[in-house]
């Protein structure tokens, strides 16, 4: 559902407003600039986002400073409250802002974003959405302090569904949303992403993400603002924001690595045994590939990153959306090399962020192709870091990604009892995107 006009109007908050850095010229490409941005109106722009996130928590803006500025922080405890009754409501509109990624009006931003087919990279979009969640969520829970107590963060993005298979690189992108429910320390951000083109803008994908508020040194929950919604539409999305969580603590529950398939999943996975099993032999042992099929072992794709303060967030971790979006490439490599053709995200699903990764860290990332149907490809991939002084390993996300193929892709098959269980849970975020049986 996209947001209502009740929301697209609320674009004069004079809070959120800053003047764009470069003039911008009328030999621009006129279809794909909004006229908002080519007059030169004051608007939030995508580049600023992450300069004002810097000025709302005082983060350090070298990282030779990064220790001092912590230490500067931990004195804000004194601001955080211990009852959330204390706290004054805060209502949908006063977190809702819209900030602009000018691609077709300036056009010596679009390098950045480009792949090499001369579209926009899907992994940057990745980065701009997270940074915007987080922006929107001390929106709604701004103090009058200069300098914000809370650390927040992303919890989760519960999903993220893809209306275009495209994103043109010469037209201006629109980030809107606002905050949809908010718990004791949590809130979900719902997120919109439209693109201007032949006058209007049109939707590209709508977002939720799950951000949690943490104290000043980021290591325990902060109480926030409690919402208060207005209206059967605002009711309604914050009702779905109880059952979102609700649906979240039974997939929990009902995990692969807790419970046992199915009746249903059980079948499939010993339909598919059987029939790669090689009858000639009479043999348990004796596995052989169907015609246009592929092991599950021979579907995966690794990758090494070192984790430089280059990639640091606002509290000196590794940005999760850098962690997105390197996720994200490394998928869309996988799903490429097997499918034979240049794949296009269709979704993006259960990516949650179990531990930060410290700065100097070296992150593993492994993706495995789980589940494929028609001309679809399931992504998951696996992060882990490892501190090289102490060889400890530990696991940071699993990411899950939807792809569309070109053509008819290959069907996988697992091997081991293990793969098996990566298929099931592949299948089960597939159907969960697609309402696809």
């Amino acid at each position: 559902m996209y947001l209502r006009p009740r929301f697209w109007l609320l674009r004069g908050i004079s809070s959120v407003l800053i003047k764009p850095h470069n003039p911008l010229s009328a030999r621009l490409h006129i279809e794909g600039c909004c006229p908002e941005l080519t007059e030169g109106e004051s608007k939030l722009l995508m580049n600023d986002v992450r300069m004002k996130l810097q000025a709302i928590v005082g983060a350090s803006k070298s990282w030779s400073e990064h220790l001092k500025s912590a230490k500067d922080r931990a004195s804000l405890n004194s601001l955080l409250v211990e009852s959330q009754e204390s706290l004054p409501y805060r209502y949908m509109k006063d977190s809702y802002l819209e900030a602009y990624l000018p691609l077709g009006s300036q056009p010596l931003l679009r390098e950045k974003y480009l792949n090499v087919h001369n579209l926009v990279r899907f992994g940057r979009i990745l980065e701009d959405l997270d940074s915007f969640g987080v922006l929107i969520s001390y929106t709604h829970a701004k103090t009058d302090s200069p300098r914000s107590p809370f650390s927040i963060v992303t919890a989760l993005v519960d999903e993220i569904d893809l209306v275009k298979n495209i994103i043109l690189p010469d037209c201006d992108l629109k980030f809107s949303g606002h905050v949809t429910w908010v718990g004791k320390s949590s809130m979900e951000v719902q997120m919109h992403v439209s693109q201007y083109q032949n006058g209007t803008f049109n939707p590209v994908l709508q977002a939720t993400f799950v951000m949690v508020a943490r104290d000043p040194s980021n290591k325990s929950a902060a109480l926030i603002n409690p919402l208060k919604p207005e209206g059967p539409e605002e009711e309604n999305l914050f009702r779905q924001g109880d059952l979102n969580k609700a649906k979240r603590a039974t997939l929990k529950e009902t995990s692969l690595l807790k419970t046992t398939p199915n009746e249903d999943e059980q079948k499939i996975i010993h339909k598919m045994f059987l029939e790669t099993l090689d009858l000639k032999t009479v043999s348990f042992r004796s596995r052989i590939l169907p015609t246009n099929s592929m092991w599950m072992e021979d579907a995966k794709l690794k990758s090494l990153e070192i984790c430089h303060p280059q990639e640091r967030n606002i509290f000196n971790k590794i940005f999760g959306g850098f962690l997105m979006r390197k996720a994200f490439e490394l998928a869309w490599a996988n799903a490429c090399v097997f499918g034979g053709s240049r794949p296009y995200p269709v979704a993006v699903d259960d990516i949650l962020f179990q531990k930060p990764v410290e700065i100097g860290s070296l992150l593993y990332l492994s993706s495995q192709v789980c589940y494929t149907k028609g001309n679809y490809i399931q992504v998951r991939v696996h992060s882990a870091v490892v501190d090289p002084i102490s060889q400890e390993h530990n696991t940071t996300n699993i990411f899950y990604f939807t792809f569309g193929s070109e053509n008819k892709v290959m069907q996988v098959f697992p091997k081991s009892y293990g793969e098996s269980m990566l298929y099931l849970d592949g299948k089960r975020h597939f159907k969960a995107r697609l309402n696809n049986d």
